[in-house]
C-alpha cells in the first residue's frame, strides 16, 4: 500500500463504540423516576439537565476507575454532536448554534465539577442537593431532596459497574 492510500484511507470513528453507551445515557435519563419522584421538570430544558447529569455520573464513574481518558473525551464529543443535531433541527440557526453548544458544554463542565465535589468522600451531603438546586430545573415547588437522593442511589449503584461493563453500554436503570 502506497503512503498516499494509507494517509487518505478513512479510519474508524473512534467514537463509534461508544454509540450505544450514548443513547443507553439519554435513555436512562429519560427515565420516568427522574421526573415523577425526583421533581425534574419534564421539559426540554428539564430533560438536557438529566442529559447532562447521568452523563456527568458516568463520566465521574469511569474517571474514578481510571479508565482511559479518551473515553470521556469521546463521550463528550457525541454529547456535543447530539446537541448540535437537536438545536439545528429545532430551527437554531447557524450563526447562534456554537454560542449555545458552548454554554451546553459549560453546563455539563459545571455539573463535572459540582457532583465531584458533592460525591468526595468527606462531601458534606448537603453539597449534593445544594447541586441539584442550581443545576437541575424541577418543577415548581419541588424540593431538591427526592432528587439528590435518587442521585447518590444511582452513583452508588454506578460505583458497583466496572468501566468495561459500563462502556459495554450497560448502566443501571
Amino acid at each position: 500500500m502506497s503512503a498516499l492510500s494509507r494517509l487518505f484511507r478513512p479510519r474508524p470513528d473512534p467514537r463509534g463504540q461508544l454509540r450505544p453507551l450514548w443513547h443507553r445515557v439519554v435513555e436512562v435519563s429519560r427515565a420516568e423516576r427522574w421526573y415523577r419522584q425526583g421533581g425534574v421538570a419534564d421539559s426540554v430544558p428539564g430533560r438536557f439537565d438529566m442529559i447532562a447529569t447521568i452523563l456527568a455520573l458516568v463520566l465521574l464513574r469511569l474517571e474514578a476507575a481510571d479508565a482511559p481518558p479518551e473515553h470521556g473525551v469521546h463521550l463528550t464529543e457525541l454529547f456535543v454532536a447530539d446537541m448540535d443535531r437537536q438545536l439545528r433541527e429545532s430551527g437554531v440557526g447557524d450563526l447562534v448554534v456554537g454560542k449555545k453548544i458552548g454554554r451546553l458544554v459549560a453546563a455539563l463542565g459545571g455539573r463535572l465539577g459540582a457532583l465531584r465535589d458533592a460525591f468526595a468522600p468527606t462531601a458534606d451531603p448537603a453539597l449534593l442537593e445544594d447541586a441539584v438546586r442550581r443545576n437541575v430545573t424541577l418543577n415548581d415547588g419541588a424540593e431538591a431532596t427526592p432528587l439528590a437522593d435518587l442521585l447518590r442511589q444511582y452513583h452508588a449503584a454506578l460505583a458497583t459497574y466496572s468501566p468495561d461493563t459500563i462502556l459495554a453500554a450497560e448502566l443501571p436503570q
